[in-house]
């Protein structure tokens, strides 16, 4: 039996429906965590929403790539198969299909690098016009936070237990002392460790930043919508590693001011805890 001959056009526009369709319904954004969930966390920072433009934008170059990639691997299986050509044909060189080869990847690196430095650019450079500053210390395995604009008053984030989970709460992100910082407020993020590397992730915001000991490292953010958000060490850094999360509420600023009167009097006069790291391995 005779096969027909392909339509290249067809096909690959068949192909390209099929397999768009499934990649970008399967990554439409999540709004909270969800077991067996696909896709980012929706944006909640304008360096997170760039970050998924730039994400979208690899999605239609790696799924034209892949179908193109594909459609010549077809179109040559039965285009030139033995039974079409039993005479095969002697050409060896192509000058024409050797510059494109070379000419079209190029122009395709062009076309990632651009918006790919821009981003970075975004990510890298703290606005001038900040509204606060928050110090976040990375140790064995819990946070510190410092509020140097708002009296420097400082307190510890721990990870609550399964035990001490408020109804709803969710396992291995919650913790006793969250971040507070007002919504649409661009916060500098200043990141440091006191013992081993440990990294400050926020997945919603876009945060992804080194706790270096020895040095300080910068991010930003400016939430845009009211809430809480939670991310978690992301480098590994000992045992207990997975269980330094990471916890940010976004309050307006009346919510905002309130809380800070708050806390001023509770860690100010609070006696801060020394944790003894054999202890905590040991629980």
């Amino acid at each position: 039996m005779r096969l027909k001959r392909l339509n290249p056009i067809a096909l690959l526009g068949g192909l390209m429906a099929l397999i768009s369709s499934v990649v970008f319904t399967s990554s439409a954004m999540a709004d909270a965590r969800q077991d067996w969930g696909l896709g980012l966390l929706e944006a909640a920072s304008p360096v997170m929403e760039q970050i998924i433009e730039f994400h979208n934008l690899l999605l239609v170059i790696i799924v034209a790539i892949t179908l193109l990639v594909l459609f010549l691997l077809l179109f040559v299986m039965f285009r030139f198969r033995e039974s079409a050509n039993p005479e095969p044909s002697k050409t060896s060189h192509n000058t024409l299909i050797e510059i494109l080869w070379t000419a079209i990847p190029i122009l395709i690196l062009v076309v990632i690098a651009i918006p790919s430095f821009r981003l970075l650019y975004y990510e890298e450079t703290i606005p001038e016009d900040v509204d606060m500053t928050i110090k976040a210390t990375g140790h064995q395995w819990y946070w510190t936070y410092t509020y140097p604009d708002h009296g420097n008053f400082e307190f510890d984030s721990i990870m609550l237990e399964d035990d001490e989970l408020p109804e709803g709460g969710l396992r291995l992100l919650e913790v006793d002392n969250q971040i507070v910082v007002p919504v649409n407020a661009k916060v500098r993020v200043l990141v440091t460790a006191d013992d081993v590397i440990h990294n400050w992730a926020m997945p919603e915001f876009g945060n992804k930043t080194d706790a270096v000991p020895g040095r300080v490292n910068e991010t930003w953010f400016q939430a845009t919508r009211t809430g809480s958000f939670y991310g978690q060490c992301s480098e590994l850094c000992g045992v207990r590693h997975a269980f330094m999360p990471i916890r940010v509420d976004v309050v307006t600023q009346e919510e905002f001011d309130a809380w800070v009167a708050q806390a001023k009097e509770e860690f100010a006069s609070a006696d801060r805890t020394n944790f003894n790291v054999a202890t905590i391995a040991a629980d």
